[in-house]
């Protein structure tokens, strides 16, 4: 993908295409919902910002999220090492980061649709319970797991055979994980948006999205690469 965003691109247009691109905007106040259909050159003039700097911000943006995995299957010849360094360095931070950034945004719209759309209730719910079961997991990994699994590694595990239990539960967790999103999926019927949804809805609807696909690829990086290296 090509980073195609330019002084002439609208508010709304760069939203959509780069949903991260709102933290940008909200950051410097730009208007991305209501008032998203002008030039990002003139959002930028109205708040007294140079259109060149938020430009920047949006090409480290996309370059940091859109490209975070531009081929898995390197990882399958990497050492274990590398691999925990890259899961935790563009998985577990920047999971962390995103579920901190949404969550005001899911609050957001659950309490001013929720009324109208039943569903996002029941979207705010999960999210909320995905988070918190997301961020235990990840912290168990980095200060339990897999300081195990570099010993398993090196061969130096004390006792192997409960890191490997530790393991299977790490996959559980991610069953889990998996079951939650599916709900959040199901409940919003696929991310369908109605005819009423505002710029914001939009926005987390394609950031829920974003975030599934970046669980799953966390996930795949360890069931599929990194654990079957020692539960084989």
């Amino acid at each position: 993908m090509t980073f195609t965003i330019t002084a002439n691109s609208l508010v709304r247009d760069i939203v959509n295409e780069l949903p991260k691109a709102s933290d940008i905007f909200k950051k410097n106040r730009i208007d991305f919902c209501c008032g998203g259909n002008i030039p990002l050159s003139q959002a930028a003039e109205q708040n007294g910002l140079k259109v060149n700097n938020i430009i920047e911000e949006l090409k480290d943006v996309f370059e940091k999220y859109e490209n975070t995995e531009k081929n898995v299957d390197v990882w399958t010849d990497s050492d274990s090492y590398t691999i925990i360094n890259h899961v935790i360095n563009n998985y577990h931070r920047v999971s962390e980061e995103e579920l901190t950034m949404l969550s005001p945004y899911v609050t957001k719209v659950s309490r001013v649709h929720g009324e109208h759309h039943p569903e996002l209730i029941k979207m705010n719910e999960l999210f909320y319970e995905f988070k918190k079961e997301l961020l235990e997991h990840m912290a168990k990994e980095e200060e339990i797991v897999f300081p195990l699994i570099k010993q398993l590694a090196d061969g130096t595990a004390p006792h192997p055979e409960e890191a490997i239990k530790m393991i299977v539960e790490l996959e559980k967790e991610h069953d889990h994980a998996g079951e939650i999103l599916r709900q959040i999926r199901a409940v919003t019927s696929d991310f369908a948006l109605p005819a009423d949804a505002c710029g914001t809805y939009r926005l987390v609807y394609a950031r829920l999205e974003a975030l599934e696909g970046l669980t799953f690829m966390h996930v795949h990086l360890e069931n599929n690469i990194l654990f079957p290296r020692f539960l084989s």
